[in-house]
């Protein structure tokens, strides 16, 4: 960030991504943004799930975010409050879910929708067009609780370079 804005000069009182990503998981609300083909934003609230350190959610083929997200897989998903902000920067890629395995763990995530009348079961995203699934995969996050004193930056290894 760019000076003047008073952040601390070392280590003390930085988050811990443990506590980031608890807000991440027991969110119910995200904005996700992506960048239309003309190169202008596009920013909707998305319901969705973190887990195993990745944001999965689902939606049409058909709708503005999924068509941008196919041209440029770049996103950021950000929590609602803007004074105890979480910022996650990454990519958005289809894939599916197992019912055995994936499946039944995201749906089981998804139960804080429940109340809320989304109840998708282990088999939604196991056909052969994840019935919509998408996975949003942080190369960096940005996050605090008590700006300026706790403002904490993270970055994350690529996916290739995490299987090497």
């Amino acid at each position: 960030m760019p000076a003047g804005y008073g952040l601390p000069t070392t280590d003390d009182g930085m988050l811990a991504w443990a506590d980031v990503e608890a807000r991440l998981v027991t969110a119910t609300a995200y904005w996700l943004a992506t960048v239309r083909p003309d190169g202008t934003p596009h920013v909707v609230p998305r319901w969705g799930v973190w887990l195993d350190h990745r944001f999965w959610y689902d939606g049409a083929p058909t709708t503005r975010h999924v068509r941008n997200l196919v041209g440029n897989s770049a996103c950021v998903l950000h929590l609602e409050s803007g004074t105890e902000a979480v910022i996650v920067e990454g990519t958005s890629t289809a894939t599916q879910a197992p019912v055995a395995t994936l499946g039944t763990r995201l749906a089981e995530a998804f139960v804080k929708y429940h109340g809320l009348g989304y109840q998708p079961a282990a088999d939604a995203w196991a056909g052969a067009d994840g019935g919509g699934l998408r996975v949003l995969t942080p190369r960096r996050a940005l996050a605090w609780f008590s700006f300026p004193s706790d403002a904490t930056r993270f970055t994350f290894p690529s996916p290739a370079a995490a299987s090497s």
